[in-house]
């Protein structure tokens, strides 16, 4: 850490061992909070947003007030990231995909057209707006479907090449997201129920619970420090991997791909091999302690560096395009599939599912379900199979590809 004091502006510059202690500082006062605060736990928001957000504000106090200002080196953000996606991958099975049947492969490809439509509609909208398309983007799939952890992702990206607040409005847009996605699930679903007299009854395939069941053995798995780190180690594996395929694609394509992506398709690949031939045993609570310990930190990083003050001039054309997102999300949800999904109580669960990660995360997705299946008193077994397997996994097959080619598109 050191300081200096440059045109009557003193500044604090921390090194990547400060800047990463203070994250972690951060994040335990984001849990902290969200246990104490109704609201915050209501609305699921991540701890990561909330310490990171209160960094952010004093950074804004800072800039305004003039004499003052702090620097933080985010050299860690990156690879934490990349390790977070990798462990996304690597829950990657295609084999759940017998397990779902029709309903999974519907809900499914609808998840991957709104991917598409939220960057394609978010890009058209910040045209006629008069901003740069690719802040419609960030406005769209990146934020909405891919939540912060995406938001955090691409939007240093799209800042690379060129596109000024885009990070700002990634993350701006993914918080409203989530409190968005919180609000509207239950009460989409308690109004298909009521406007089409559902009755109150779920599948009753084994398929679903079997799996369920099969899902939490393997949750009450123990692991031992050698686990441990044989999980760690094929993490950092799949990320050279996906390092060196980043690296290759920008020489021979000259094509920006962010450095997370290669590294998540290789994990996806390695765990359907893997699921064939047992390579090495894979174990779940070791791979989610290293995802909750990436993702908490690279997420607070990100949120505790951004420059809100960035996002003055874009507040009004951010709203209208978050706004309308939202509707055609609604009508889609209502209107197209809840139809596709049969019309019956776990299309109604479903269908909160999607409001919950369409618009935020999949988090959102489960509390929304879960508050829906608790209020009718009867648990949809098929919803809570196949709405996180889509929503947290089988959706960046397409949404990533889709927001990686309307990135650059708009940018060359």
């Amino acid at each position: 850490m050191s300081w200096e004091t440059a045109n009557g502006i003193f500044t604090i510059s921390l090194d990547g061992i400060w800047t990463t202690a203070l994250a972690a500082l951060l994040l335990l006062l984001g849990y902290g909070l969200r246990k104490r605060v109704n609201f915050l736990e209501t609305f699921c928001i991540p701890a990561p947003v909330i310490g990171g957000v209160l960094m952010s504000l004093l950074a804004l106090a800072l800039h305004h007030q003039g004499g003052s200002a702090l620097k933080f080196n985010t050299a860690l953000q990156s690879p934490l990231m990349i390790a977070f996606f990798t462990t996304v991958g690597i829950g990657g099975s295609f084999g759940l995909l017998k397990r779902g049947g029709r309903a999974l492969i519907v809900y499914l490809v609808f998840c991957w057209g709104v991917a598409i439509f939220q960057n394609a509609f978010g890009a058209t909208l910040a045209r006629l707006l008069g901003i740069h398309p690719v802040l419609g983007v960030m406005a769209g799939a990146v934020s909405l479907e891919g939540g912060h952890g995406a938001a955090a992702a691409f939007g240093p990206v799209a800042e690379e090449l060129g596109v000024v607040g885009a990070q700002v409005v990634a993350i701006a847009s993914a918080t409203y997201g989530l409190i968005a996605g919180g609000l509207l699930g239950g009460p989409v679903a308690r109004w298909l129920i009521e406007r089409y007299n559902v009755t109150i009854r779920a599948s009753e395939d084994d398929i679903y619970t079997k799996h369920l069941a099969k899902g939490q053995e393997e949750d009450e798995q123990t692991f031992s420090n050698f686990d441990f780190i044989k999980m760690l180690a094929l993490v950092l594996v799949i990320m050279a991997l996906g390092s060196l395929i980043t690296t290759k694609i920008k020489e021979l394509y000259n094509f920006s791909l962010p450095g997370y992506v290669a590294a998540m398709f290789v994990a996806v690949v390695f765990r359907n091999i893997n699921d064939h031939i047992s390579i090495i045993k894979l174990r779940g609570k070791a791979i989610d302690l290293i995802a909750d310990v990436s993702l908490g930190i690279f997420l607070t990083m990100a949120m505790m560096s951004l420059r809100i003050w960035e996002l003055y001039d874009l507040a009004v054309p951010l709203v209208v395009i978050l706004v309308l997102q939202t509707i055609a999300l609604l009508l889609g949800t209502v209107f197209l599939l809840f139809r596709l999904l049969g019309k019956d109580y776990d299309a109604a669960v479903m269908c909160a599912g999607l409001m919950g990660h369409g618009l935020g995360a999949t988090p959102n997705a489960v509390a929304n379900m879960g508050a829906v299946c608790e209020h009718y008193k009867v648990m949809s077994y098929k919803a809570f199979l196949i709405v996180p397997l889509c929503g947290a996994v089988l959706i960046d097959l397409v949404g990533i590809p889709s927001i990686v080619w309307f990135i650059n598109y708009f940018t060359r």
